[in-house]
This record gives structure tokens, sequence and C-alpha cells, in this order.
């Protein structure tokens, strides 16, 4: 195998969606995962500290995405306001791979495990939120309530522009669970 290979840990997600795809994430070792992206096991953990890691290693660059989009919100943004425009920057940045959220969202409802560690990485990410809410001088509660709705309103928008077909945009799927919890809450 080549010492250094171009985009190593994107031949790795690729790789290890495939297998886990193919013959389920419970019986695919992380050689394989390697084998397949014609790297060695060494190189896998350089990327990932674990198999469990390919599927939710974009979880600390899209927090980063989300904290600073609350943080250039213009200062007199309410706070599920600051969270609706965040989440809009995310949904920009995971509108450009929507085959490989379909394909990753499929192994992980097909494992408990995986389905658990998909609610730690949400529940990381409302609290990001949070933190960057009350950075801004949100209240306590205020920033609680205002990241986990948005992190609920994500949630039902995210498996409503799975579910849709290709032309869907994940930012208006976005919106319309906003407009949603507007007309619950009148």
């Amino acid at each position: 195998m080549a010492r250094w290979e171009p985009n190593a840990r994107g031949r790795l997600e690729d790789a290890a969606l495939d297998l886990f795809t193919e013959r389920g994430y419970d019986k695919t070792t992380i050689a394989e995962i390697a084998q397949r992206a014609g790297l060695t096991e060494r190189t896998f953990f350089r990327h990932f500290a674990d198999k469990r890691e390919v599927l939710f290693g974009a979880s600390n660059p899209l927090l980063g995405v989300l904290t600073d989009a609350v943080a250039a919100a213009p200062t007199d943004t309410p706070p599920l306001d600051a969270v609706a425009a965040a989440l809009d920057s995310a949904a920009a940045v995971l509108q450009e791979r929507r085959s490989y959220a379909r394909r990753r969202q499929a192994v992980i409802t097909a494992n408990e495990e995986l389905l658990e560690r998909e609610l730690v990485k949400l529940a990381v990410l409302a609290e990001g939120l949070a933190t960057a809410l009350r950075s801004r001088g949100a209240s306590a509660a205020e920033a609680a309530v205002a990241a986990e709705t948005g992190i609920a309103l994500f949630r039902a928008a995210y498996a409503s522009w799975l579910a849709a077909d290709d032309t869907a945009d994940l930012a208006e799927c976005l919106h319309s669970a906003f407009a949603t919890l507007r007309t619950l809450a009148r």
C-alpha cells in the first residue's frame, strides 16, 4: 500500500458505509474498512477512534458551523431565530451530501447502538447551541429551550428531507418545520 494517498478520510468513510450497507455494521471490521479503502488499519486510527466515528466524525465540524452562525447573528436576534439561522448554515453544508446522508441514516436506523450514539450527537449539538446563545446574553432557560427546540425541528426536517425526492432542499424542510412550530404555538 502507498505511504500516502489523497483523501484517506473520505475513502475510509465511503468504504465503511459501503461495507455497513452490504454486511451490516456489526459484521464489519476496521481491518475490512481499511482494506476496502486501500489503506492500513493504522491510517484508519489516525482519522477515527473507532468504527462508530466513521458515521459521527462530522459532528465536530457541524458544531462549529452552528456555533459560528449563532455568534454571527445580529445582537438583537431572538434566541430561536439565531438557532434557525444556525441550522440554515448547517443545512447548506449537509445538502451537498444527501446521498451519503441517506445511506448513513439507513445504517444508523438498523442498529440500536448507533441510534443511541445519534441521540448523544444531537444532545452535544443542542448543548453547543445553548452555550453559544448564553454567551450572547440569553438566559439559561431561553438558551436551553431554543437549542433543544431547534434540534427537535432539525430532526423532523432532516427526516422529511431524507424521505423526499432528490429535488427537496434541507433548508426549505427546516423553514417548514419552523412554520409548523409557529402554527402550533398560536
